[in-house]
């Protein structure tokens, strides 16, 4: 969600609309889309930015997302519609949800609503349900603070044609600017669904029988976590760590991020069916990507039992800047889809997220890369003959005996992007201030720090490389940095530099191949 009024959209689409063209996805090789993403989610043509409505039902992973199928600027917002078998290839498919009277559509989620409880469906036939956000840009205009409200939408042709609820909205706005992004779930020990809900500063909960109507349960956070800018995009799920059920909620927070504008921070305690209490002090921040561009994320839902994993994707790109990145037919991409789990930290649990298994397919091969200890600068891509710019690598390091040891991806241009680990200030880094394109917006070059405490000197470094964003999983996703970046040509060399020795143990190279067709 974003809290742009239509009056700065509108200046800025009139600012660019010489260049916001329709385009078919398959033109990724032509020069306005060089930095289009190959394995990473992009809408067909035009704006997109958070992921929505995300449920898995019959085989196939519904992604919805915030879509302005006009301009490649935020605007007027539609829910764009794609379906997966494997969250990694895309079949794209018509908008799902249009602006209507009540106002443009605004986040939200999906549920399968498999006993049909809201009656709109039949036992043999569930509906699928849309719960979503109304913005009516009229009533923002005219200064009310009940311009946004809940709505419903339902399909029954596994979300291929949808119907709005005659009886819209569903939940009336009692008079707060920011009142938004409803994610549904069922809940089995209160035995109805429950609405999470982002309020201005804060979380509500809402429970129904029948997804149609709504009582206020609770509140939380208040006085917890990051205030630096409006709540955004939760989610509320449950994740399981040596057999001891814990209650994760995710918040989106605008501004106020680690490094800068957008990020999702994270809660861990409990939920009884009306209320979260949160196992962290007031104060404390936890960030699930402390990277600039990882927004708006939720998991999806209907997931299987028998898969028993938490999904999880979001949207690449940062407020701060989104508007400007250099690309022209197109605007945004989404993470690699993300595996959550809980894991036992000396601080604390802590929630952790790995690409999920499925990422695998995009692999065309093994490059064993042999142990040896590094001082100075190793050229991984020379050494290997390693495919670029689509890569990923798997690295075991040992930096016991080092101050610093550094990822550079470069291309001839002398551009540069680093990864790195500082082992006196205990941080992960991603310094882009060199990396390409950097001067179409003052706040987008710099150098972003995530907190890490490696043990013994024991560093392993998961990278996913695209031509224009890389993810970085540092000792199993405990500290999470993801970054976009805009080079005038490929990255084409990868070196291992290191400051003092570095002991690069066994690890693996793996190039991999475009989804785009």
């Amino acid at each position: 969600m974003k809290r742009t009024t239509l009056l700065a959209y509108a200046a800025a689409a009139l600012a660019i609309a010489g260049c916001a063209t329709t385009q078919n996805s398959s033109s990724s090789t032509t020069p306005q889309e060089q930095h289009r993403p190959q394995f990473h989610f992009t809408p067909p043509a035009q704006w997109m930015n958070d992921p929505n409505g995300m449920v898995y039902y019959d085989g196939e992973y519904h992604l919805f997302y915030q879509h302005n199928p006009d301009s490649t600027v935020w605007g007027p917002m539609h829910w764009g519609h794609a379906v997966s078998t494997d969250m990694v290839h895309w079949e794209h498919l018509p908008i799902a949800l249009y602006p209507d009277s009540l106002g443009t559509i605004f986040s939200g989620s999906a549920v399968v609503d498999a006993n049909n409880t809201s009656g709109l469906g039949t036992r043999d036939t569930p509906p699928m349900v849309a719960i979503y956000t109304y913005h009516n840009a009229d009533g923002e205009r005219a200064g009310r603070n009940d311009f946004q409200t809940q709505g419903l939408a339902y399909s029954l042709d596994k979300g291929r044609t949808w119907k709005k609820y005659e009886r819209n909205p569903i939940l009336k706005n009692p008079g707060i600017k920011d009142f938004r992004d409803p994610k549904v779930s069922w809940n089995e020990k209160a035995n109805q669904w429950i609405m999470t809900l982002a309020v201005l500063d804060h979380i509500e909960f809402y429970g129904s029988d029948n997804l149609k109507d709504w009582t206020k349960l609770s509140e939380f956070g208040k006085n917890a976590g990051g205030h630096g800018g409006v709540w955004e995009c939760p989610d509320l799920f449950p994740l399981t760590i040596n057999g001891q059920q814990k209650w994760v909620l995710l918040v989106s927070i605008n501004p106020g991020g680690p490094n800068g504008g957008s990020a999702t921070q994270y809660f861990i305690g409990n939920f009884d069916g009306r209320t979260f209490t949160s196992d962290n002090p007031p104060q404390t921040t936890l960030w699930i990507d402390y990277g600039t561009d990882n927004y708006a994320g939720v998991t999806w839902a209907n997931v299987p039992a028998s898969d028993g994993r938490r999904l999880f994707l979001g949207w690449m790109s940062n407020w701060l800047y989104a508007n400007e990145v250099p690309t022209s037919t197109w605007r945004s991409a989404m993470t690699a889809p993300r595996e959550l789990s809980l894991i036992q930290t000396e601080a604390g649990i802590r929630l952790a997220n790995v690409p999920v298994k499925e990422m695998q397919k995009l692999r065309t091969g093994t490059t064993p890369l042999k142990a040896q200890e590094v001082n100075g600068p190793l050229d991984l891509s020379g050494q290997y003959n390693l495919s670029m710019p689509l890569l990923e690598l798997d690295l075991d390091l040992d930096v016991a005996r080092a101050q610093e040891a550094v990822l550079r991806f470069s291309n001839s241009k002398g551009e540069h992007l680093d990864v790195g680990y500082s082992v006196a200030d205990k941080q992960l880094y991603i310094d882009r201030t060199q990396s390409g394109m950097v001067s179409f917006k003052d706040n987008f070059p710099g150098v972003y720090k995530a907190p890490l405490t490696v043990q013994d000197g024991k560093l392993r470094l998961h990278l996913l490389l695209d031509v224009a964003s890389v993810e970085v999983f540092a000792n199993g996703g405990q500290s999470v940095m993801t970054s976009i970046f805009f080079p005038n040509e490929y990255y084409n060399k990868v070196e291992l530099i290191s400051k003092g020795i570095t002991g690069l143990q066994e690890s693996k190279a793996y190039p991999l191949q475009s989804t785009r067709k």
